[in-house]
């Protein structure tokens, strides 16, 4: 029978190291409700363990499950000989489990509840496409199982297989273009509009100059600039409309 660990909203009880030997040593001699117990008072141990795997595109409690299996393998491992907190020698192997797994699966983990969903989305079109007559909308299957149509979208796109860059998504002529043709690498395209607009910079009055060093390095106000040049802020307004106009003049040539 397969059994999956919950993780326990009251705080279990507080076994001193004496005691957590004893259990482990009932535990290795085959007594389950020992086993048990060192297990639910380790909960927040595995948690703890679970946090340093966030972000990783899989779903904590599926970490929890793999990493109480590597709770459960200490148990059954851990020398009563040696003298060493059952902690310390839990988490490595706690760690170890889950790093093997991650390893192991390689592909992009999709969580239980995103599954769930899709699932459920798939249920709720094959219903109403027979109540209908037709294809049911986004908006129609999201009121159909209660959810927004935003989470309809997310949960059908994280489901769907990952695409090869390789893959062909358009021919032309015999000629097959590939997704990464279609990735724009727009780093060249960046330096080339950041070395146009340097050059239309310097080709600008020393005013001018010190009027977008003050605007747009310094963030200050058309107020601030005016007092600092002696002129009133509908003429630095102006200059400033002036200046931009010329920059992207410059900058389309």
């Amino acid at each position: 029978m397969e059994i999956e660990w919950k993780r326990s909203s009251s705080p279990p009880g507080y076994l001193d190291d004496a005691e957590v030997k004893r259990l482990i040593a009932l535990s290795q001699s085959g007594d389950s409700t020992a086993r048990e117990t060192l297990v639910s008072n380790n909960i927040r141990l595995v948690w703890s363990v679970v946090q340093r795997f966030s972000g990783r595109g899989y779903d904590a409690e599926d970490l929890f499950q793999i990493g109480c299996i590597g709770l459960l393998k200490s148990v059954d491992k851990f020398d009563l000989s040696y003298d060493v907190k059952f902690s310390t020698y839990a988490v490595p192997m706690i760690i170890g489990e889950i790093q093997r797994f991650l390893r192991d699966d390689g592909t992009l983990k999709v969580s239980r509840s995103l599954k769930e969903m899709a699932n459920r989305v798939r249920k709720a079109k094959d219903e109403l496409s027979k109540t209908l007559g037709r294809q049911p909308t986004i908006s129609e299957v999201a009121a159909q199982i209660g959810v927004t149509p935003e989470e309809i979208v997310f949960a059908q796109e994280a489901n769907k297989p990952p695409t090869s860059i390789h893959e062909t998504v358009f021919e032309n002529d015999g000629d097959p273009i590939t997704l990464m043709d279609q990735i724009a690498d727009d780093s060249q395209e960046k330096w080339f509009d950041k070395m146009a607009l340097t050059q239309a910079i310097q080709a600008l009055s020393e005013r001018e100059r010190l009027i977008v060093y003050l605007r747009y390095f310094r963030d200050q106000t058309q107020s601030e600039v005016a007092s600092r040049l002696g002129i009133s802020q509908v003429q630095v307004s102006r200059l400033e409309k002036k200046i931009l106009q010329n920059i992207k003049e410059q900058i389309a040539q």
